[in-house]
């Protein structure tokens, strides 16, 4: 068949001619088209599938053969109206829809609609070879052959492809059990990373976020984007010391405490994995790629570095690049030639899970200034725009996780969650995790008979305190009073406590515990009046609460504490594991990676230990919700408490004390 037509692809929009009689997949890789085939065209994989217009056979393209019909036998099923565009020749000029489902690169919402889609693009990618078998004629190694076969069947590039030495010694038996056809997957399009007998089209990847109390895991189809399975469990590392510097403490204290923290926190990684692949009915064999986040202590840790050297000034990181390493060699359990891909660091204290977290919210595209914080023992703050964009850290201490709180837990069934506060009584309900129903609801008993309320989790003191001063309990310097208002108002020492629930487990609010999250909001707030003054702003357009505390705080109750500058409280949004998701965009996209790479380069890193006027706006910052800024935005929905004068403060304090 001589002569040419035009070809028109959609929702590229990629148009040319091509020779009468090229396959539809043939066509599209000489126009640069983006259709997915891990097959090579032989109708196996079922991935290249494209609807036609006009789809007249015989005269547009070639009428469906045995492959698509009688001997269909791809993995994917054929969809209604689809063909195969590896087995349809291109016989007059035609459109081509590309499905996303047969797209290379296929688009994956992330989070919100507000939120652009990610690219699947990931570094690891599949590819069905047949290979010649020896011959005594031609002397070459079975690698080189297969090599040869993956640069003729598929890019020229292959030709020169090294291979993971851990493959070496099951090669040869898997081109002989798989009759000479393979499947070979290539890292990074450089290196063979596994080979498999016979046709395979599952490749899998886990992206973990190894937080300080916390690891949690994603196992997902690489191919595809789809999360398999989830998984988390608390970190090990918690025998060792709850929080970061107690682990560094450790280190320091016991020998070889660095390398047992190390082993605790891969222990986790591999028990997770196992767990994964298990739900999924995966292989373990089949995970092929690891990303990894978490702050700069579980970075240094999981990578067998000792984090001695960020528990003192100038908290100097041992490598801030991000890093590239055989899978075995962090002792992870996976595919013999599977690479793990570790984040880079921000500085000392703004570890990979803030770069990670940047790479999903991404500020550094927005017009509008954006505050994102992670919240934690160690707060960590990015401010900015596509102008500019600072991250600091803040030493927020373990409060907003339950510590330091007479009645705190870690969020946990029977922790309370939600608080509500009567304005006129000051009568108190509440919900508690592992039921839905508030406290003063029918069956609220029953729901929790088999945990009971067991304490309060961080949300709960942040609206326990914040409904506090709303009601008038605690004043804007944040003094328990009105004693004659309540009798849940209760004399302890020379201090009031509010109680919460009155019984056989009473669950106090006391003036300590306001204290301790006045200074851990404060230290907070003032780390972000600091880039909002290096950033020379009055306010921030946007604010987004990652973490899992951030992302159970009810915005509301956060500014009103003054956890966060004023905004406009529809402007305030849970970014849920922002850190997880920015792992996981990382394993699907190579491109991801070059761009949270550059990111990282153009950050500029504020130190608040060495910050002048950090202090000045701590002192202020421990007002409710702030000693100096008015939060209009805030008053305009909720009718903020009148502040009392210092005068009329310290009469308060006096007449406590003569109470008490």
């Amino acid at each position: 068949m001589a002569g040419t037509l035009d070809i028109v692809f959609a929702p590229s929009g990629r148009r040319g001619t091509v020779p009468v009689g090229t396959t539809v997949l043939d066509a599209a890789r000489s126009l640069g088209v983006d259709i997915d085939s891990v097959c090579g065209g032989r109708a196996i994989c079922g991935r290249c599938q494209v609807a036609i217009s006009p789809d007249e056979p015989g005269r547009s393209v070639s009428p469906p053969g045995p492959s698509e019909t009688t001997d269909y036998r791809p993995r994917r099923p054929l969809a209604a109206g689809n063909r195969l565009s590896c087995q349809v020749d291109a016989l007059a000029d035609l459109v081509i829809d590309v499905p996303a489902s047969s797209q290379v690169h296929r688009q994956v919402v992330r989070k919100r609609a507000e939120v652009l889609d990610i690219e699947v693009d990931p570094v690891v990618r599949l590819y069905y070879v047949e290979v010649a078998e020896p011959d005594m004629h031609r002397q070459a190694s079975d690698l080189r052959r297969l090599r040869e076969a993956l640069a003729a069947q598929w890019s020229p590039e292959f030709a020169d492809l090294s291979i993971d030495p851990a493959l070496l010694g099951d090669l040869q038996s898997s081109l002989r059990q798989g009759k000479w056809a393979v499947t070979v997957a290539v890292h990074d399009n450089c290196v063979i990373s596994a080979v498999w007998p016979g046709f395979r089209d599952v490749v899998l990847g886990v992206a973990f976020d190894v937080g300080s109390t916390t690891v949690a895991g994603h196992l997902v189809d690489l191919l595809t984007g789809q999360v398999l399975a989830s998984a988390g469990m608390m970190n090990p590392q918690i025998r060792y010391g709850e929080d970061l510097m107690s682990r560094v403490s450790y280190s320091m204290m016991h020998p070889g405490g660095a390398a047992d923290m190390t082993a605790a926190v891969r222990a986790a990684v591999n028990s997770l994995i196992e767990e994964m692949t298990t739900e999924a009915g995966a292989a373990i064999e089949e995970v092929l790629e690891l990303t990894f986040v978490g702050n700069p202590i579980m970075h240094h840790l999981l990578l067998g570095i000792d984090p001695r050297e960020l528990g003192v000034a100038p908290f100097a990181l041992a490598v801030e690049d991000s890093i590239r390493v055989r899978a075995e060699e962090l002792g992870v359990h996976a595919n013999p030639g599977a690479r793990a891909y570790v984040l880079p660091c921000v500085a000392g204290h703004v570890g990979a899970d803030a770069a990670a977290a940047a790479l999903s919210e991404a500020p550094h595209k927005s017009d509008d200034i954006q505050l994102l914080v992670d919240v934690g023992t160690n707060a960590e703050i990015l401010l900015g725009s596509r102008d500019r964009l600072l991250a600091a850290s803040s030493p927020t201490g373990p409060a907003f996780e339950g510590a330091q709180i007479s009645s705190g837990q870690r969020a946990a069934p029977g922790a309370i969650e939600r608080v509500r506060i009567d304005r006129d009584s000051l009568d108190a309900r509440y919900r508690v995790i592992g039921s839905e129903l508030w406290s003063d609801d029918p069956g609220f008993a029953a729901s929790i008979e088999s945990f009971g309320v067991t304490g309060i989790c961080g949300s709960g003191i942040i609206e326990a305190v914040a409904e506090m001063f709303l009601a008038g309990i605690v004043s804007a310097d944040g003094v328990i009073g009105g004693v004659e208002r309540s009798d849940r108002i209760v004399a302890e020492g020379r201090t009031y406590s509010y109680m919460l629930i009155d019984g056989e487990r009473p669950i106090r609010i006391t003036q300590p515990d306001v204290r301790a999250i006045q200074l851990a909001k404060a230290a907070l707030y003032a780390g972000v009046r600091l880039l909002m003054d290096r950033l020379g702003v009055d306010h921030v357009d946007e604010v987004r609460l990652a973490g899992a505390f951030g992302s159970h705080i009810d915005p509301t109750y956060a500014m009103v504490l003054g956890l966060i500058p004023d905004c406009e409280l529809d402007h305030v949004h849970a970014a849920g594991n922002a850190a997880g998701s920015g792992a996981m965009i990382a394993l699907l996209s190579g491109a991801a990676r070059a761009e949270v790479e550059a990111l990282v380069r153009t950050v500029e890193k504020i130190e608040t230990a060495i910050e002048p006027s950090f202090q000045a706006h701590f002192v202020a910052a421990m007002g409710i919700p702030h000693a100096s800024h008015p939060f209009a935005r805030l008053a305009e929905s909720v009718p903020l408490p009148g502040r009392r004068d210092d005068s009329s403060s310290d009469t308060r304090r006096r007449r406590n004390r003569r109470r008490a």
